[in-house]
């Protein structure tokens, strides 16, 4: 089934126009269930209930609210808050080119393709343009009332965009305790070494899966074909405490795989 857009966007960077559409690099491949009563299997819904009188609560007599240091609240209607969404509009806005490598991967969220949306040569310009240029652009833009950040790039040919996290949203590594403990012995550092190197491979990602989700496929198609099905919950090997174990295990499993 051929992708459709999501969105539809002009890319500017100084007297450049790039008219766009987006299309979802990723989608949602959850298993997703119905909530239903066990007694009658009706559907059940969601609904909102004041704690003190257990009376449902219709959403139009609901209000936001904040609660600050001091305990109290700050209340809001709707109407304000709406208000405080930025305009929509079509501009992806470049504000400057940089090294694909200034970005690094903990600002990543979510990635878009870009395809051309009606002249395609302005927009096989701006893949060759990106491509000779060998840099990146950081651009901005409003989608569906909310602002976005992100990076311009070509992939494969292809450009994308890929949103970022805002600043206040990626945590420090200076928020996290260093690491204790003793630092590896010769004879364990070798080791660490053998096996990084028998472990070093290209990244396949058709090797890897929801398993899961793969599971749950599983059990759905048993029942649906009225099988007693038995589930088994799914461990994984505790780890050794003991790295040298660990290490000697771990060496001589990949090994015997080779």
């Amino acid at each position: 089934m051929a992708a459709r857009a999501i969105w539809k966007g002009v890319i500017r960077f100084g007297e450049v126009k790039v008219p766009v559409k987006l299309y979802s690099a990723v989608q949602d491949r959850s298993v997703h269930f119905r909530l239903l009563h066990a007694k009658d299997h009706s559907p059940v819904k969601q609904a909102m209930v004041n704690p003190e009188t257990d009376e449902i609560v219709p959403y139009a007599e609901t209000r936001r609210a904040y609660r600050i240091d001091e305990g109290s609240l700050v209340m809001f209607d709707q109407e304000e808050l709406d208000a405080l969404e930025p305009e929509s509009e079509r501009d992806i806005e470049v504000i400057r080119f940089m090294p694909p490598e200034a970005i690094d991967h903990r600002w990543y969220d979510r990635p878009y393709y870009l395809g051309p949306d009606g002249s395609e040569s302005a927009y096989f310009a701006l893949a060759e343009a990106l491509e000779h240029s060998g840099r990146e652009g950081l651009a901005r833009w409003v989608m569906r009332k909310k602002s976005y950040v992100g990076a311009l790039r070509l992939h494969r040919g292809v450009p994308i965009l890929m949103s970022l996290r805002h600043e206040e949203q990626v945590v420090p590594m200076d928020a996290l305790e260093p690491p204790k403990g003793k630092a590896l012995d010769a004879r364990e550092l070798d080791m660490a070494r053998q096996l990084i190197g028998m472990l070093e491979a290209e990244f396949e990602p058709e090797e890897y899966h929801d398993e899961y989700r793969a599971r749950v496929l599983e059990l759905i198609e048993a029942k649906r074909q009225g099988k007693s099905v038995k589930v088994t919950p799914f461990r994984r090997p505790e780890p050794s405490e003991d790295l040298s174990k660990a290490l000697e295990a771990s060496l001589k499993k990949e090994r015997k795989r080779a």
